[in-house]
């Protein structure tokens, strides 16, 4: 049988397939990139809201505690939005002709609750329970990073698989006395329990956070 390709070629066929696994290489790598940057895991995005509502100004100026607007979020998997009837507690008693509330004041007359754009959405795959983060000390700003800072609400975290796995693995980091889950900007003082003695406190069980019928139900 003829030989079809010379001797010389030999270099050839090396720089070809060396080049080809660069090239694949190359590929994944990129994907990896594209995978967890900003633009396919959503951090930083400011979604357009039908009332611009300041989380700097309520949270922030005004120090309204998480869980007077999100008072499901100890009992729930869901934090939940407030309600007309919690806008307007107080906005029936200020800024009543504010254009920018005008929303708000027609969901009170007609009933039809606001539709607020989600901010955090997490696949359908993902199993999450606010509950059961709050309750076992785990910071709003542990996952939402400090809203009472944004003027308009933006995703802080890029709530990607592996960031998940990052603080379950090791959740010390993330966790508050109770008393100071929704506080914004904490700092641990001299006397305040450590990491390690949080972890007791609220029977946290480190290799049980890793199973995937954690977030996988």
């Amino acid at each position: 049988m003829p030989q079809v390709f010379q001797p010389r070629a030999n270099p050839l066929v090396a720089v070809v397939l060396v080049s080809l696994a660069l090239i694949l290489l190359a590929i994944a790598g990129l994907m990896m990139a594209f995978g967890s940057s900003p633009y396919a895991t959503g951090a930083g995005r400011v979604p357009a809201q039908p009332v611009p509502f300041s989380h700097e100004h309520h949270a922030g100026g005004l120090g309204v505690d998480c869980r007077y607007c999100h008072d499901s979020v100890g009992e729930s998997s869901f934090a939940g939005v407030p309600s007309t009837d919690t806008c307007m507690t107080c906005h029936s008693q200020i800024w009543t002709n504010a254009q920018m509330l005008e929303p708000v004041r027609q969901s009170l007359v007609t009933g039809d609750p606001i539709e607020w754009v989600r901010v955090h959405d997490l696949p359908d795959f993902v199993y999450f329970n606010h509950a059961a983060h709050v309750n076992s000390g785990v910071g709003c700003e542990s996952c939402h990073g400090r809203v009472d800072q944004m003027p308009l609400m933006r995703q802080d975290k890029p709530l990607t698989m592996q960031w998940c796995l990052d603080c379950h693995r090791d959740p010390a980091g993330a966790l508050r006395p109770p008393g100071a889950v929704t506080e914004m900007g904490y700092e641990p003082g001299e006397d305040d329990w450590t990491g390690t003695a949080l972890l007791q406190h609220y029977g946290i069980e480190r290799d049980h956070l890793l199973e995937c019928t954690i977030c996988h139900r």
